[in-house]
């Protein structure tokens, strides 16, 4: 068991099988238990469970950070700089189209990131992004 504690997420999805396709076969997650309605990913250690809502919908709604426009809400994780080229890779050979694509953001500045966003087939926003070292990620100055 980590030392580090896991998160839960569950998010409203509403094509279990475009989900699991997208989750398991596109971003790697490994696939846990699962029913009718939900299904469990290992997303990076993480336990996310997509649940069945055939009327789900995604309102546009966002914020301006850094010049773009960040949906929310979204979700996603902070990896290690190779972790998150890899992941922008295999999304690329992939064929994801991205909200906003892979780059650095807050360039020299407190809080300098790598980010990039992208919806799963039912719409959710995610965003995966990496820091130079686990300092930066709640610096301010």
């Amino acid at each position: 068991m980590s030392s580090i504690p896991r998160f839960h997420l569950a998010f409203s999805v509403n094509d279990l099988t475009a989900a699991r396709s997208f989750y398991e076969g596109v971003l790697g997650c490994g696939v846990g238990r699962s029913d009718t309605h939900w299904v469990d990913f290992d997303l990076y250690g993480h336990q996310i469970v997509a649940h069945l809502d055939e009327a789900k919908s995604n309102p546009e709604v966002s914020n301006a950070v850094d010049g773009d426009e960040i949906p929310v809400p979204h979700f996603g994780l902070v990896l290690c700089w190779r972790a998150w080229e890899l992941l922008a890779e295999r999304l690329k050979a992939a064929g994801v189209t991205f909200m906003i694509e892979p780059h650095v953001r807050f360039e020299g500045l407190p809080g300098e990131q790598a980010t990039m966003f992208f919806r799963d087939p039912s719409g959710n926003a995610l965003e995966f992004k990496a820091f130079r070292s686990d300092a930066q990620i709640f610096e301010t100055e």
